[in-house]
Formats: C-alpha cells, structure tokens, sequence
C-alpha cells in the first residue's frame, strides 16, 4: 500500500488498487475513507484497512468522488458497521436513490462501444444498493474534522457528480476526472463532458496540490497534468487559462 504525508501531518493511504482505487486520510483518531469500491472486493479493503491498526468501524466519514458502481458499492456496508457520515455530491441524489448511476460516455471508439453495452446491460451489472448520504456538497466544501484541512470541490466532467478532495491544499485525490493508468497521459477513457473535464483540471492546477491521486492507476505529478491540460485545452477550444503556479 502506497502512503503519502502532508506537512500538517495528514497520512493519505492508498487501501484499493487494480479494478479501483481507495484512499484512507489517517490524522489522530480520525479515520476517512475516499470510494469505497466493488463489493468483491470489499474483503481485501477490510484486510488493508485492519492493517494500519484501524477497522471498519472507525471510519469517521465516507467521501465519494462520484457514485459509479466501482467506486461506491460498498458505501452501504461499511456505512452499517461504522454509523459513519457519508459526504456525495448533490448531483447525485437522484442516482443514489434508484441505485444506480449511468455509465459515462466513451472518449475513444473502443470506449465509446463499451458504454453503449454497459448502459444496455444498466442496474443489473451496474448498480449497488442504496443508502442514505448525510452530507450533500454543492459548490465547494469545507469539511472541519479534527485539525486536519480537508476541502471538497466539484471537479465536474467525468461525471456531473464528480468531487475531488484537497488533503491541507498539498495532495488531490480526484477520482476519475483523470487516470493514471496510461503512460504521459490523464485522460480518461471516459467522459460525460470533455469540456467541463478540461476545465476542472485548470480548477486543481490552480491549487497548491502537487500530487493528485486518480480512482484508476498510480499517482499524477503537477508537471504531467499542466502539459494535459494545456495540450487539451487547445484541442477542445477550452478558453485557456495561463496558471501561474509551478
């Protein structure tokens, strides 16, 4: 499990990889899980969590970066044996409450089929069950927990419920507003809007965050993703925004 540390002391712990990606944020007593993935493998998330000397049931707080089905199936369950809060987009409600939300269009030929067939095979491949959000964001957020600075904001395009999460201005986790699975690259192979995608990366460049960490693959550097999104903002015609942050 890969761990990263803010100055303010805040440990970011990576408890899911290969189908998605979890994240621990660990400061004192206080215990929040970033997506919680698929059921299948919510037995492996349990044994990395129990790992660092913390349960399940410590779990403070669930942010999700969206709500497709990889990423928060298991929300219901670790709700139920931590009583914890759980932090969604306000975009998402009406998703949450049917139990499924639909897949994301495709941004390549290939992905674009997929998304087809997955949209025709829908809640029954693709769905999770319910449960009840206690905290829905719209606009940005300050989540006050402990002393540790955590700041949710939307980072819109992959999908309309997209959130990434700052952890002390320092580390980003974005689910899928970008990947790092494919080498030089943050561009995912799906999106719902390429154009509100582009413009939440130019959001987080203009964070202090120099490490964003995606819902697929290993980690961003500030350096590949200011070359992303110049390099995509020209080719979409995004109204590009010279970011004065290096």
């Amino acid at each position: 499990m890969r761990i990263w540390k803010t100055k303010n002391g805040n440990k970011i712990i990576q408890v899911l990889s290969g189908r998605s990606n979890a994240y621990l944020i660990l400061k004192d007593n206080i215990v929040i899980l970033v997506d919680t993935g698929k059921t299948s493998a919510f037995k492996t998330l349990s044994k990395n969590i129990e790992s660092l000397n913390v349960t399940i049931d410590d779990v403070s707080a669930i942010i999700l970066t969206h709500t497709h089905f990889d990423h928060c199936q298991s929300t219901k369950i670790v709700k139920e044996k931590s009583d914890c809060q759980i932090i969604v987009s306000g975009s998402a409600a009406n998703s949450i409450k049917n139990g499924y939300s639909k897949l994301s269009d495709g941004t390549f030929l290939t992905t674009r089929l997929i998304a087809k067939l997955g949209r025709l095979m829908g809640k029954s491949k693709f769905g999770y069950e319910t449960f009840k959000p206690d905290i829905f964001v719209n606009g940005d957020y300050d989540l006050n927990i402990g002393n540790s600075r955590i700041k949710i904001i939307e980072t819109i395009g992959h999908s309309v419920d997209s959130v990434s999460i700052l952890v002390d201005n320092e580390i980003a986790i974005v689910g899928d507003v970008m990947f790092g699975v494919f080498k030089n690259s943050v561009f995912p192979p799906y999106s719902d809007d390429i154009f509100r995608m582009i413009e939440s990366w130019g959001k987080l460049l203009n964070t202090d965050c120099r490490i964003f960490l995606p819902g697929h693959g290993k980690e961003i550097s500030r350096n590949l993703l200011q070359n992303e999104y110049e390099k995509y903002a020209q080719k979409y015609n995004v109204r590009y925004k010279k970011l004065l942050r290096q």
